[in-house]
């Protein structure tokens, strides 16, 4: 079967009316369903041009999606870059949500534990470990054990 670039964006627009993607994203799903790799890169980079695509615009997205289901500033950096984010665009995503790391991590810790504090070095760690598969840095997570 013959694609044209009209199938393709086509495709695209209906993957960007349901969410944000990244250019990487959306590059990956549509090479998934076609195999047009070049015509596919045309019409993703017209996209983009259009402003129709941003990896600016996903990255904030992404950042508060993130941060409301208390995930960290760690985790949401590693996930961002997968997803083919530059550092920049990262960084100020990251700035432009003014998160409060530390709150976030006491709320989560609330949530998860309760007030209890933990009564053993193995409990602790246990803790220790959630807290950083979220995506907290060390600073964060010593502020909840003091």
């Amino acid at each position: 079967m013959v694609v044209d670039a009209k199938t393709i964006r086509l495709k695209a627009m209906d993957l960007l009316a349901r969410r944000e993607h990244s250019v990487k994203e959306l590059l990956r799903k549509l090479s998934d369903r076609f195999e047009e790799r070049e015509l596919i890169i045309k019409v993703v980079d017209q996209l983009a041009r259009d402003n129709l695509v941003s990896d600016s615009r996903f990255a904030e997205m992404y950042v508060r999606s993130r941060i409301n289901r208390q995930f960290g500033p760690v985790r949401i950096t590693h996930d961002l870059r997968e997803r083919g984010v530059s550092d920049l665009q990262i960084s100020r995503a990251l700035c432009d949500a003014d998160a409060d790391w530390f709150q976030l991590i006491r709320d989560l810790s609330v949530k998860k534990y309760g007030y209890t504090v933990p009564s053993e070095v193995k409990e602790t760690a246990k803790r220790m470990r959630f807290f950083q598969s979220r995506g907290f840095d060390s600073d964060c997570i010593r502020s909840i054990f003091k």
